[in-house]
């Protein structure tokens, strides 16, 4: 192939991305699983020396191929590709350089080691004598990925990069829970849907034989030396190098180079914007300006309550089709994918977040699930729902991802692995829906649409959280407390807080992307006067997949064409 030539050079970037993704696969097996590639179904990763050793030889091997394709030759389709690509594997050496496996992963109330089989059984299939086998293969594979894990807290306590101690009473909570659970009830024997039920002593016996164990010696170790060297002050910034930590968890998470007091000013006055909104709705309703006062009535509605689990889901799913059936003035293009409503797994459920979305199948053999957390059933009121759905699901995550995984002219590594350069484009697009669907006349009262501005006050709170406790060391309690100032009840603030103490950055990609999104399309509107097509934007926005903030600011002005053009 001679690069000197653009379809060359272009065929040599997708090439090298799907490369480049494949591996990924297989060194991320659960992530293959969930995606429905079913290849790797018998592993588990590698978190130990080998497996982190082989992730930085391809990152610095697809750098060094990235280097001999000349970049000014591609169209620009295959230009955002190997921008993309480059920005993936610089930042994952970056993180190998600082040892940010330590930083969150080994000991990680949602997505630590303990948590990892039940979260993958819930898209592994397990319908065939084959498929059986292979899931009771990865099962055997856990005790050597906790055995790495477990290497990993000891490199912790060489280094000093240990969790925080709230994180880690919380991860000694969840897997003592796990192993109190009886063998028949644990998640890894109850979760997998088999062809029937006679697999299922099977599962049982590996719970007792397999699981279990390699859970005790995990917590053996949390409760031992680790736990008395986790750090009180619960911030990044109390760790070994925690403020160059922690502005690499900002670039890792938002792909930007963001100063974290500018960060927190930000927060600060979009607050203040949100609560003159919120303080009008709460005037209108006879609450004056005491928007406490106005949640607290609507908290005491029977009509904002679900009796059961099943019904809390059968108002998602009715807000979903709600929002579906206005959705084609609004977007051109819809995914083929649908969107299920599940409660969120029992065993996962006090740590998980109020709600969470994962895609679907590339096959199409499963849809997109939006998992609502049913835990603490009556703070799971009506009137914060509809924003929540919004933003989960349709027209925000399930439009998003779903889309994006339908692109089938992009490289898979632009439909699926566009995650590992942070989430500030799927997040900010998910809460620029919450606004959007305000537009699209999807809140049916005053009560859902103040449980929306208590949602972006929410994501503005987390400027000023993830900030102030990761860069100026303020604590747990404080953080807690500003989250009940924007309506959250005690259980989801305690849950939010240790979210983004679990993990830094991540709490900013929301406001952040958002932000971004809405000053494009200020500035396209401006440009384009009334020839300004608003669906036209919004397919522009989703036509190329999740791409960095600075791409798409450079990028969307050439996508979004006036009406009349």
């Amino acid at each position: 192939m001679r690069l000197d030539q653009p379809a060359d050079a272009a065929a040599a970037v997708n090439q090298l991305a799907d490369r480049f993704w494949d591996a990924v696969l297989q060194q991320l097996p659960s992530v293959a699983t969930m995606y429905g590639d079913e290849r790797w179904d018998d592993r588990l990763e590698d978190p130990g020396p080998v497996g982190r050793a082989a992730a930085r030889a391809l990152r610095e091997a697809t750098l060094a191929e990235l280097a001999a394709i000349p970049v000014d030759l591609l169209p620009a389709e295959e230009r955002i590709t190997a921008d993309m690509l480059g920005l993936a594997c610089r930042l994952g050496i970056a993180q190998d350089d600082a040892r940010f496996d330590l930083v969150a992963g080994s000991v990680d109330q949602i997505d630590g080691p303990q948590a990892r089989l039940p979260q993958v059984l819930q898209f592994q299939r397990a319908d065939t004598p084959e498929r059986l086998d292979r899931l009771v293969a990865r099962i055997e594979a856990f005790p050597v990925f906790t055995d790495a894990h477990l290497g990993l807290l000891a490199d912790g306590l060489r280094t000093g990069i240990t969790a925080p101690r709230v994180v880690a009473e919380r991860t000694i909570d969840q897997v003592e829970r796990m192993l109190a659970l009886p063998p028949e009830r644990h998640p890894v024997a109850v979760i997998p849907r088999l062809a029937d039920e006679a697999g299922r002593a099977r599962l049982v016996r590996a719970v007792e034989q397999i699981v279990n164990p390699a859970l005790g010696r995990y917590l053996a170790a949390l409760r031992g030396d680790y736990l008395a060297a986790t750090r009180p002050v619960p911030g990044l910034c109390s760790a070994p190098g925690g403020d160059e930590l922690y502005r690499l968890a900002i670039r890792s998470w938002t792909s930007l180079d963001l100063d974290p007091a500018e960060v927190h000013r930000v927060g600060l006055e979009d607050l203040e914007a949100i609560a003159v909104e919120q303080r009008a709705l709460a005037g209108a309703a006879g609450f004056g300006d005491d928007v406490a006062a106005y949640r607290a009535a609507l908290g005491a509605d029977p009509a904002q309550q679900s009796a059961t689990k099943e019904e809390l889901a059968e108002r998602a799913l009715a807000l979903i089709e709600r929002a579906m059936a206005q959705a084609p003035r609004w977007f051109g293009r819809l995914p083929r994918a649908g969107c299920e409503v599940r409660p969120e797994e029992p065993a996962l459920e006090r740590e998980a977040p109020p709600a969470r979305y994962a895609p679907p199948a590339v096959d199409g053999s499963r849809p997109g699930i939006y998992f609502v957390n049913t835990y603490d059933l009556p703070t799971r009121v009506a009137w914060r729902l509809a924003a929540m759905t919004f933003h989960e699901a349709v027209p925000g995550h399930h439009f998003q991802i779903a889309l994006e995984m339908e692109q089938e002219a992009l490289p898979t590594f632009r439909r699926l692995g566009s995650r590992m350069l942070g989430s500030a484009y799927v997040e900010g697009w998910a809460l620029y829906t919450e606004r959007l669907a305000d537009e699209m006349g999807l809140y049916r009262s005053p009560a859902e649409r103040l449980g929306m501005l208590d949602a972006q006050a929410w994501r503005a709170a987390r400027l000023v959280v993830d900030s102030g406790v990761h860069a100026f060391g303020r604590s747990r309690e404080w953080a807690a407390g500003l989250l009940r100032d924007t309506g959250l009840s005690d259980t989801d603030a305690g849950i939010e807080t240790d979210r983004y103490i679990v993990w830094p950055g991540q709490a900013l990609t929301y406001r952040t992307g958002q932000r971004e999104i809405e000053r494009l399309r200020a500035q396209l509107a401006a440009r384009d006067g009334a020839a300004f097509d608003l669906r036209a934007f919004h397919d522009a926005v989703l036509a190329h997949g999740s791409v960095p903030l600075a791409t798409l600011a450079r990028e969307l002005p050439g996508w979004v064409r006036p009406a009349s053009a």
